[in-house]
């Protein structure tokens, strides 16, 4: 069977990775009850991940004629004759549309339908989501025959939940291995004893009981190795043994973060030194964010970018959320969310951390007179719904937070109660 690249652009690609087979279609009848079959349609819908139900009613949509899809026998038509040539132009059209990531172009998405009853395309490549446009006539089919559902939220938790339970029985497990270590310590005094009492018998005995050949050292060597045998070696994977190691893992970031600041501030204080102070490298940052996104970049052009900014993470990061909605006087969440693929793009670049977004947020909304503190609530929801946050992260970015040095900020009060419903809703989902 001959195979194609997925999607237009791709097509004098000889080493893309992605393919479709080729689209065969077949004319039945004759007259008003002429029809057009796409004989391949099953094999074609599962190469683009895709339910052939949704680009057999695609063709229809576009041609204007009535078509059906047979679960049963997977036969896939469309009324009226038509060419293969037209229908693989139209298929080309649904992919760019419905299957390729807006921000990357890699096919490897996946449909989600917000609460909102909005299409998206969550890229599995690089995270992109892909706001899919709804006056198409498919999207309401789409979110009448939504696409199967592998992992629900209640399923995500039903996994938090396991996951708790097998640390604490590895909790319990080490609890156990400490008693028999100590118990083997004692019982191993005990039997030391009673060797040297042994030992200093054979010293005693006549000279047919010493070895000509043997030595003290092939002895001490072998009980080493006896005693190694004996030894279990494990892998702490208990709660608290995790958050001390996080916790080392912090203070070492945290030392190195304090070196920079001091170098910075003696670079500062140094008339002969040409260090830029980090007031001044996060205005110089603010202001190159804001002419690049003047010229509206993609979210994969921005990733680019921001990798090229000088600065660490939590910096440029810093920035670009001040560059973003720094204008904004009023409706910063609906802005946040309308820029949600920014935020993609710039956790993207953190690799990945959370973290350094909330401390992006906390520090923008944590500015005397800004009216985007009223807001965070809801933007930080908006992330948690379309899975850009997790509830964990976020419960423990508040607790260290409101109880830490900058425990005053107005930030804390405002995002208590979303805190507290997350919580509340943990706990619900638990006793159920």
């Amino acid at each position: 069977m001959a195979l194609l690249n997925i999607g237009p652009g791709n097509a004098d690609d000889a080493f893309y990775r992605y393919k479709m087979p080729k689209m065969i279609t077949k004319i039945e009848g004759r007259g008003n009850g002429i029809k057009t079959n796409i004989v391949n349609m099953v094999d074609i819908a599962k190469a683009l991940a895709r339910p052939p139900s949704y680009t057999t009613k695609y063709f229809g949509c576009e041609l204007g004629a009535q078509s059906k899809f047979d679960e049963k026998t997977g036969t896939s038509l469309v009324n009226g004759s038509h060419d293969t040539a037209k229908l693989a132009g139209l298929l080309d059209l649904f992919i760019k549309k419905y299957v390729q990531c807006y921000g990357c172009g890699n096919p490897e998405t996946e449909v989600l339908i917000t609460k909102s009853q909005m299409i998206q395309l969550k890229c599995a490549a690089c995270g992109f989501v892909s706001d899919v446009d709804m006056r198409d006539k498919l999207t309401s089919f789409i979110i009448k025959n939504p696409p199967v559902v592998k992992k629900s939220s209640k399923d995500k938790k039903a996994m938090r939940k396991a996951e708790k339970e097998r640390l604490k029985e590895g909790e319990a497990a080490d609890e156990e291995a400490k008693k028999l270590k100590a118990k083997s310590k004692k019982s191993s005094k005990e039997g030391g004893s009673k060797s040297t009492a042994t030992s200093t018998k054979k010293k005693a005995g006549s000279d047919e009981d010493r070895s000509p050949t043997g030595s003290q050292k092939d002895d001490d060597e072998a009980g080493i190795e006896d005693e190694d045998d004996d030894i279990q070696w494990q892998t702490d994977t208990s709660m608290a043994a995790a958050q001390k190691r996080i916790q080392e893992q912090l203070s070492a970031v945290t030392s190195e973060m304090v070196m920079l600041t001091t170098e910075e501030d003696s670079s500062k204080s140094d008339p002969k030194s040409n260090g830029t102070h980090p007031v001044d490298l996060h205005e110089t940052l603010v202001k190159d964010l804001k002419d690049y996104m003047a010229t509206g970049p993609t979210a994969g052009k921005l990733k680019a970018h921001l990798g090229s900014c000088s600065g660490t993470h939590q910096e440029v990061v810093n920035a670009l959320i001040e560059a973003l909605f720094g204008d904004v006087a009023k409706g910063f969440a609906k802005e946040a969310n309308k820029k949600k693929n920014f935020l993609v793009a710039a956790l993207a670049y953190a690799d990945g951390s959370q973290w350094v977004l909330l401390h992006g947020f906390e520090a923008f909304c944590g500015k005397s007179g800004s009216d985007a503190v009223k807001e965070i609530a809801l933007v930080l929801k908006n992330l948690y719904d379309s899975d850009l946050l997790e509830e964990e992260v976020i419960v423990e970015w508040y607790q260290k937070g409101s109880a830490g040095a900058n425990k005053t900020s107005a930030v804390w009060k405002h995002v208590k109660p979303f805190v507290e419903w997350l919580q509340s809703a943990e706990s619900e989902s638990e006793e159920d």
